[in-house]
């Protein structure tokens, strides 16, 4: 695997898809790569991706949503890929060299329900989330 990866994983809140996919990444990848993530309309973590993703473990109590437009310069001239996780909306776009991959998946907030129903979506997301960031790192990095 090539040393110091870098990714960006995007959509527009990254308030949970995003945050969750930084996360994982993080936790796969370990120091091998510099995993960020931001969106177009940058909001709050939702709190069912903390509590979704703490149940395996990986701590995003500290995240934040970003937007595009604060990530360091220098961070952008160095990505290797960029991949987007909108689904039903219009995902934000980035200019750069980096390759481009599309994981369309349907944003697990805002759709009401229990609390229950509404973790279960986010669990469903980060699990589809961590097959994909895996089969990701041994065919891609």
């Amino acid at each position: 695997m090539k040393n110091d990866l870098h990714i960006l994983f995007m959509c527009v809140a990254n308030s949970a898809r995003s945050q969750m996919a930084e996360g994982l990444a993080r936790h796969l990848f370990g120091p091998s790569a510099v995993i960020e993530s931001a969106g177009s309309h940058p909001s709050n973590v939702n709190p069912f991706a903390i509590q979704a993703m703490k149940e395996i473990g990986i701590d995003l109590s500290r995240h934040y949503s970003k937007s595009v437009d604060s990530l360091s310069p220098k961070f952008i001239v160095s990505l290797d890929y960029v991949i987007t996780l909108c689904a039903e909306e219009v995902c934000p776009m980035m200019v750069s060299k980096a390759k481009k991959l599309h994981w369309p998946l349907h944003d697990p907030a805002g759709k009401g329900g229990s609390d229950e129903d509404q973790l279960n979506r986010f669990r469903q997301t980060r699990d589809e989330l961590k097959v994909r960031i895996e089969k990701f790192k041994t065919e891609f990095a």
